[in-house]
């Protein structure tokens, strides 16, 4: 089965206001960086909760690559809302990451799941575009929305 997934933005109906950005309000800035084991890079919101982590990108190994470009091994992104609950864990044995684009891809594997664990989505081959905040699950998409759990979709 081939089915492609296009998450734009969710929001939870509960309230919670959460734009599913996948991700990654992080952008790697290039500093030189050689090689890195278990490396974390964490943003935070802007003026009005700038004390507030936004979300926490780590890795295993982040292997830099000519052009900017980042291969994250065993990547974890931790997306949080303004009040700090933790709204989406997205996971992956291994992404190429462009560091002056904003994009992140990958034939393998990808998880993601709300913090409460309700809704999970997972399917190989993915792209994320930060700048739009679109994520593409391109083939083998499953999702699974466990009782009780309430989603709005918005385009």
């Amino acid at each position: 089965m081939n089915a492609k997934v296009n998450i734009i933005r969710v929001s939870l109906a509960a309230g919670a206001g959460l734009l599913f950005a996948v991700a990654l309000g992080v952008r790697a800035q290039p500093n030189g960086l050689q090689h890195a084991n278990n490396f974390t890079s964490t943003e935070y919101y802007g003026p009005t909760n700038q004390q507030q982590i936004k979300s926490i990108l780590s890795g295993a190994e982040a292997l830099p690559q000519p052009g900017g470009l980042l291969i994250i091994k065993q990547l974890k992104l931790e997306m949080f809302n303004p009040d700090g609950r933790l709204e989406w864990v997205v996971n992956a044995p291994e992404c190429v990451y462009d560091t002056f684009k904003g994009v992140a891809n990958s034939p393998g594997h990808l998880e993601v799941r709300t913090g409460d664990g309700k809704f999970r989505t997972e399917g190989d081959g993915f792209l994320w575009r930060q700048s739009e905040q679109l994520l593409t699950i391109s083939n083998n998409a499953c999702s699974v929305i466990e009782n009780g759990a309430t989603m709005n979709i918005k385009p």
